[in-house]
């Protein structure tokens, strides 16, 4: 299974009212786990950066003058999340920019189906509590000393740990009979040694008692079932 798990970054909230992506970063997942491949760009808005949004990213007018506008950079953008699900927190907010992109340039648009929003399976999980990203980091354990500020690709490496352990973290093998060995995540788990007492504890049961017990089995049953199974024959036990 290919998941896309992705944030982009823009020059403020409004889609639909002038506002542009400026940066798209995304992570690919194969059966869950990071495949190694990525997806980074930087895109020249074709606009002013408002200093709200600059203060959130960081990244200036300046910096993406030079950098492809989006009609440059869309058809590999498609091809890079085409057939996989993607995985984004607040879906609503990114899903709409970039459709906003596509309707641009006469593509077909993202559908809700393709989509799994991060943000709702938080809400769900953790009804009340805070769920942005670095509140879920936090919940987690997962490192995010990195953010600074709000990066696409970075946000989109964290998420992808944050999704995992959304849908019921790493997983470790049993290692069985295998000592050292490695489950998903890199985790590992040893095969476990049988304990020893330094001495045997003494019985619990008298001679007597055994000897009771014996006389029931062979004698007070008719024809129990384990005495096949111990090789006692109905002559022996007479």
């Amino acid at each position: 299974m290919r998941e896309i798990v992705l944030d982009t970054e823009t020059t403020g909230v409004e889609a639909n009212n002038g506002d542009r992506i400026v940066e798209i970063g995304c992570v690919e997942l194969v059966n869950h786990c990071p495949s190694g491949r990525t997806y980074h760009v930087y895109i020249n808005p074709e606009r002013s950066m408002p200093v709200e949004a600059f203060n959130v990213h960081g990244l200036s007018e300046e910096f993406l003058s030079d950098k492809p506008v989006f009609a440059a950079i869309a058809q590999e953008f498609a091809e890079f999340i085409a057939g996989a699900k993607l995985v984004i927190h607040n879906a609503a907010f990114d899903v709409g920019f970039i459709n906003m992109e596509f309707k641009r340039l006469n593509l077909p648009p993202i559908e809700q189906a393709w989509v799994v929003d991060t943000l709702s399976m938080a809400r769900r999980k953790h009804p009340g509590a805070s769920n942005s990203l670095d509140a879920l980091c936090s919940r987690y354990g997962i490192d995010n000393s990195r953010r600074t500020k709000h990066g696409a690709l970075l946000d989109s490496e964290i998420l992808a740990e944050v999704y995992i352990e959304l849908i019921g973290g790493k997983q470790t093998s049993l290692g069985l009979g295998v000592e050292g060995t490695a489950g998903r995540g890199g985790l590992v788990m040893a095969a476990a040694e049988k304990p020893l007492r330094q001495r045997p504890l003494a019985p619990r049961l008298d001679e007597a008692a055994i000897k009771a017990h014996e006389a029931f089995v062979l004698g007070s049953l008719k024809a129990p079932l384990w005495k096949g199974y111990l090789g006692i024959t109905d002559d022996a036990a007479q």
